[in-house]
């Protein structure tokens, strides 16, 4: 077995998020284009002397007892039935907890990455079926294997994902409102109000197809965007900003509650970051 190894666990966006009806299994079905962004975690992860154990520290956030970094360790101890070599993490943490940039679910993903590095042998379909066990967005994190960057069209629950060639030619300005976004509360809120948010759904031809053109023309919906404004004022502010800031396109990511800002070109991003400034925790990516 190997020494320390360190895994970066990249943020995603989503560009989109239509949300369709409960299905059987209990799980919303989704439709999104996930794109990561330049914001990432760090995971260092050292070997323990004890095995099937796994400890993890954060200095940046209080991170709960109860995981994803530890769920992802506990899956694929029940997925492989096999003893793991203990771990312990030190979490770096700079995505934002709760912002819908699917931090925990990258950082669970990473964990499965250390463990692979540290010579954990991952049958065909094993890892698949620990991100089922943790969270729907691991299995996105789970396809860009182990790419800082990437993009892909996402259906299901979240466990259909094709990856598609990434933009390079855009720029993304972020705005962390200080709302703590609880994604089953979010869900919750959508089967209240709206039942079911079939109607307006677009192909995943279509979605691939917007994603290509001027973000100006863009016709992405965030079904969780009006629920979550309507219920954080700082939400519905930071999303008043951003547009104001000269965005192309903006909206809310994921269940919540980071907003964000595409621009197609860098000194665009740079004088919306300079008219954010003093109003909010912003981020330039």
């Amino acid at each position: 077995m190997s020494g320390e190894i360190c895994v970066q666990a990249p943020a995603k966006i989503n560009l989109g998020l239509r949300v369709l009806p409960k299905r059987e299994d209990g799980f919303h079905g989704i439709e999104s284009v996930f794109a990561t962004v330049g914001l990432h975690d760090d995971l260092l992860v050292m070997p323990l002397a004890e095995k099937n154990l796994c400890r993890v520290f954060c200095d940046e956030a209080e991170v709960p007892q109860k995981n994803t970094v530890n769920s992802a360790y506990d899956a694929a101890l029940s997925v492989l039935g096999a003893d793991l070599p203990g771990v312990s993490v030190q979490l770096k943490k700079r995505v934002p907890l709760g912002g819908g940039l699917g931090g925990g679910s990258s950082d669970a993903a990473a964990l499965l990455t250390a463990l692979q590095k540290l010579g954990v042998a991952f049958p065909k379909g094993a890892a698949n079926k620990i991100a089922a066990l943790v969270g729907s967005d691991v299995f996105f994190f789970l396809s860009l294997d182990g790419r800082p960057n990437g993009a892909a069209l996402v259906w299901g629950r979240g466990e259909m994902v094709k990856p598609i060639v990434p933009r390079s030619d855009l720029h993304y300005v972020l705005i962390f409102p200080g709302v703590h976004s609880s994604t089953a509360e979010a869900y919750a809120a959508i089967d209240e109000r709206l039942g079911k948010t079939e109607s307006g759904c677009l192909s995943l031809e279509e979605l691939e197809g917007v994603y290509r053109s001027s973000p100006e023309d863009w016709t992405f919906v965030n079904d969780f965007t009006f629920v979550i404004a309507d219920k954080y004022p700082k939400v519905r502010q930071a999303l008043r900003d951003i547009k104001e800031s000269g965005a192309l396109f903006s909206d809310m990511s994921g269940s919540g509650s980071t907003v964000f800002g595409v621009f197609d070109s860098a000194q665009k991003a740079q004088d919306a970051m300079s008219f954010l400034a003093g109003k909010w925790d912003a981020a330039l990516l």
